[in-house]
């Protein structure tokens, strides 16, 4: 589902999200359960909504 394109107001930049995405696999060791998992979700939710904005500003500055 695409994220509402008036709810994305200001997010992180998507390369910030990713880079704490991988950080958090990396120490993980690429297992992730419990809270651990449950945050990624959450990184994961915000890195796409972070993605759809900032391909909203690429076709507003077009």
């Amino acid at each position: 589902m695409s994220p509402d394109v008036a709810s994305l107001g200001s997010v992180r930049p998507s390369a910030v999200v990713n880079a704490e995405i991988r950080a958090l696999v990396r120490a993980a060791h690429g297992r992730l359960y419990g809270d651990a998992r449950v945050r990624y979700a959450e990184l994961v939710e915000e890195w796409t909504e972070a993605v759809a904005a900032e391909r909203i500003d690429v076709v507003t500055a077009a």
